[in-house]
Formats: structure tokens, C-alpha cells, sequence
């Protein structure tokens, strides 16, 4: 097979690799983000401690995750045909590569959202705020830089299970990998798709870590404004209980 006509079938393969992986990002995010907040909320010493609850959802999450891919497209069949109206091509491929996005991305934010200083909480608590002002205000923001590199864990994660897609007719560089460089022994070109996948995962990951380390050095350098006005916010009510004793 010559280049040209490789290259139109690997162009059609990266925009269909970069169409389900770009929706799949954007409902794992959706759907994972408040999924993970949650977990973190209701878990013991938690804002909205539910054990039960929190359990629940837990274990949920960690059979979701458990499942592996080809299983799971396979077990949502039946619902990916009723939503989509297929079971093949690339919006039908978008069902699976959410639904199993969406705890993968979950745990990351939990992860995340868990290494925030506990006393950020406690002051923003102190001065009235609610646990949604503590969500949006504390929990998102101070976890940003990580929560960045969960997302770039999760894209890369879904350009992998994107190409298993391939393997049931949904489309990308999965499918021209299995379709012309095995079933066809086009070896050529299975080895050119799996260079072209390295490099998309590099850029990517290059990207999500530039982009986690300028949130952090930004953050480590005015970190300390919002903790010092925190801090003074409280003095003069401290000073107040001093003068009535």
C-alpha cells in the first residue's frame, strides 16, 4: 500500500479516534468530577458524612472500574443500541468509552480533591461558608493542578480503550490497525498507526503536565494570599471574645 493511499485512511482514523475520545473526556469529566466531590464528602469526618451512602457509591464505582473494557462494551450492547440506535461506529463506540471513563476519572478526583490542606476547609467553614461555597471555593481550586493530571491520565487511558473500540468495527486507528495491518498484512501501516498513536499520546501528556505545572508554581506562589486573609478574616472575632473576657 502506497502512502497515498494511506493517508486519507489514516486522516479519517484520527478524527474519528479524536471525536470519541473528545466526548468521552467531556462526560467522564461531568460525570466524575461531582462523582468523585462525593465520595470525598460523604466519607467519614466528611461535609455530608453518609458512610452508608458513601459506600454504596463506592462499591459501584470499584465494580465499574473492575470490569474490562471489551466486557463492558459488550455487557451495553443492548443500552448503547437503544441510545444510539447501533452498536458500531463511533457515537455507539462513545457509550462504552464513558460509562467506563466516568469511575476511572472518578477515583483520580478523590484522589485529588483529598490532598487539600484540611484547614482551608475548616476557615472557609469558620466564616460561614456552606459546603458548596467549600466545594467551589477551597476543593476545586486548590486540587486544579491535579485534577488536570487525572484528565490527562483519563485521555490517554481513553485513546487505549478507543482502539480496542477499533476492534468491534467502531472506527479510529484501532480499527484501520486491525483491519489493514492484520487482517490485510499491511504491516507498514499497522506500525506507521502505532507511531501515530505514540505521538498523540506524547503531545498529550506534554500538555497535561505543562499545563498541571503552571497551575502549581501559580498556585505556590500567591497560595499564601488566600490562606493570610483567611487567617485575618478570623483575628477580629478572636480579638472580640478576648475584650468580653
Amino acid at each position: 500500500m502506497t502512502w497515498s493511499e494511506m493517508q486519507p485512511l489514516l486522516s479519517q482514523a484520527c478524527w474519528d479516534t479524536f471525536y470519541m475520545v473528545g466526548w468521552s473526556t467531556l462526560i467522564a469529566v461531568a460525570g466524575g468530577l461531582p462523582l468523585g466531590i462525593l465520595l470525598v464528602l460523604t466519607d467519614r469526618g466528611g461535609l455530608l458524612q453518609n458512610v452508608l451512602a458513601n459506600r454504596v457509591i463506592g462499591q459501584i464505582v470499584n465494580v465499574a472500574r473492575s470490569m474490562p473494557f471489551i466486557i463492558l462494551m459488550v455487557a451495553l450492547m443492548g443500552f448503547t443500541r437503544w441510545l444510539t440506535g447501533s452498536t458500531i461506529g463511533r457515537e455507539a463506540a462513545i457509550v462504552p468509552l464513558a460509562i467506563g471513563a466516568i469511575p476511572f476519572f472518578a477515583r483520580l478526583v478523590e484522589t485529588a480533591v483529598r490532598e487539600v490542606d484540611g484547614g482551608l476547609v475548616e476557615a472557609v467553614q469558620s466564616m460561614g461558608g456552606n459546603t458548596w461555597t467549600v466545594v467551589r471555593k477551597v476543593l476545586v481550586p486548590e486540587s486544579l493542578p491535579s485534577l488536570i493530571s487525572s484528565a490527562t491520565t483519563t485521555i490517554v487511558a481513553l485513546i487505549g480503550y478507543s482502539a480496542m473500540a477499533g476492534t468491534v468495527g467502531a472506527g479510529g486507528l484501532g480499527d484501520i490497525a486491525i483491519r489493514y495491518g492484520y487482517q490485510r498484512f499491511e504491516t507498514e501501516l499497522m506500525w506507521i498507526t502505532v507511531g501515530v498513536l505514540a505521538v498523540v499520546i506524547s503531545v498529550i501528556q506534554f500538555a497535561g503536565d505543562y499545563a498541571a505545572r503552571g497551575l502549581h508554581r501559580r498556585g505556590g506562589q500567591s497560595g499564601a494570599g488566600p490562606r493570610l486573609r483567611l487567617l485575618k478574616a478570623k483575628e477580629p472575632a478572636t480579638a472580640d471574645v478576648g475584650k468580653v473576657a
